[in-house]
């Protein structure tokens, strides 16, 4: 497997690697600790946490015989900004919508009021 093409988007796009991102945002645990954590296989969190880590979101760290994890976040931020971008645009076709839906309003107002105007000329005569 290429694995020159992991990104942060492949690291978050499974629930198991994102509930390890999870687990660890609040500390650093061996494999071993990590593992304890779900119902899949010790090799299975291994393999998700070495996806991780090529993403860049996980450093693991052999120490004596334990290996030690730890998440790096800031990673995430590569996320942030991809998602941003479309807040800004549906940010913008919301607003547009909050505009127009005002502009229908208020010509129903006008209207109504003109109606009302209407009608009490027609009744003074």
């Amino acid at each position: 497997m290429d694995y020159t093409r992991r990104d942060v988007f492949q690291a978050i796009a499974d629930p198991n690697r994102r509930a390890i991102i999870s687990l660890l945002a609040g500390k650093k645990l061996t494999v071993n600790e990590v593992a304890l954590n779900f119902k899949i296989s010790r090799p299975a969190v291994s393999k998700h946490i070495r996806i991780l880590s090529e993403c860049g979101l996980v450093k693991a760290t052999q120490i004596g015989a334990e290996k030690f994890c730890e998440v790096k976040l800031e990673k995430l931020n590569e996320v942030s900004d991809w998602v941003e971008q479309y807040r800004k645009y549906w940010t913008s076709q919301l607003d547009s919508l909050d505009d127009y839906l005002k502009k229908i309003q208020t010509n129903k107002i006008q209207n109504k009021e003109k109606k009302n105007v209407s009608r009490k000329r027609k009744s003074r005569k």
